[in-house]
């Protein structure tokens, strides 16, 4: 069974953070491992307090994993503080895991900032050079590369910038657009195209969490990058098509819908076909 890991924040509702990474990852058939950097508590209406995790215990949550088991993919979410972010990145370089997938979460569904904004310096400075890939919406990439994005050509344009910050390959999530759901993968040559009919609905609580989860999941089952891209867009397509109206507010998306109807596709069955 291939591994693993998320290092993100927790969602005690349930519907985003650690707990959508691991309910994917179970969905895709891999070993599900998680370092907790923020305890949060949320809701589907709100965000009421968040506890940051000391940087020395971040560390030696990686360090209990790696020293252990092998990692075959990481998933990076929620890191909300400069000391955070810094704690993480010693442990990538120390570690170097192969499969990173950073999702640069800035903000939680209801509009909640979840990251410091005097962080992102440091995320771009320490973290994102790490990142094999980048997974940003439409407001986190305009943050990053600190430029508005209005169509699909500035998606590319923020795609290139950040692609120029170190990391090897960069996809701009339209999820915050308007029309169809066009999600845009740049690898410092080439731009490749991910479509899906936008759904109408409220429940897309955790969304973005469980989107680079499945992305992660996928290349730890073998995957090239475009492929594991494109399993992920389905399954997250499925999942807020069967979202569930848990909650007074967003409602998360169903993460085993799949898995409860047709049962678990045998992640040996992807390495065979490689």
């Amino acid at each position: 069974m291939k591994k693993v890991l998320t290092i993100a924040g927790s969602d005690c509702s349930g519907g985003a953070g650690i707990q959508a990474d691991l309910k994917t990852f179970s969905a895709h058939g891999v070993f599900g491992m998680s370092v907790i950097v923020s305890v949060v508590a949320e809701n589907t209406s709100r965000v009421i307090d968040i506890q940051d995790v000391r940087p020395d215990m971040i560390e030696k949550q990686i360090d209990a994993v790696f020293e252990d088991i092998d990692v075959d993919a990481v998933k990076i979410g929620m890191l909300s503080q400069p000391d955070c972010m810094e704690a993480v990145a010693g442990k990538l370089k120390q570690y170097a895991p192969a499969n990173i997938v950073l999702d640069p979460v800035m903000y939680a569904k209801n509009g909640c900032p979840l990251m410091n904004p005097d962080a992102i310096d440091t995320l771009i400075e320490k973290v994102i050079p790490f990142a094999n890939l980048l997974t940003p919406n439409i407001p986190e990439a305009e943050k990053i590369a600190g430029m508005s994005i209005h169509n699909v050509e500035d998606m590319k344009k923020s795609a290139e910038a950040i692609y120029r910050m170190g990391c090897k390959n960069v996809l701009v999530k339209g999820g915050h657009a308007s029309g169809s759901a066009l999600d845009i993968l740049f690898d410092g040559e080439r731009f490749y195209t991910f479509d899906a009919q936008r759904i109408d609905t409220k429940n897309t609580h955790g969304t973005g969490c469980t989107y680079s989860a499945a992305i992660a999941s996928n290349l730890a089952l073998g995957c090239s990058l475009q492929e594991a891209v494109h399993r992920a867009k389905e399954y997250i397509t499925t999942a807020i098509r069967h979202s569930l109206a848990i909650g007074k507010g967003h409602g998360p998306t169903h993460h085993f819908y799949e898995l409860y109807q047709n049962g678990l596709k045998n992640g040996a069955e992807i390495n065979n076909g490689q």
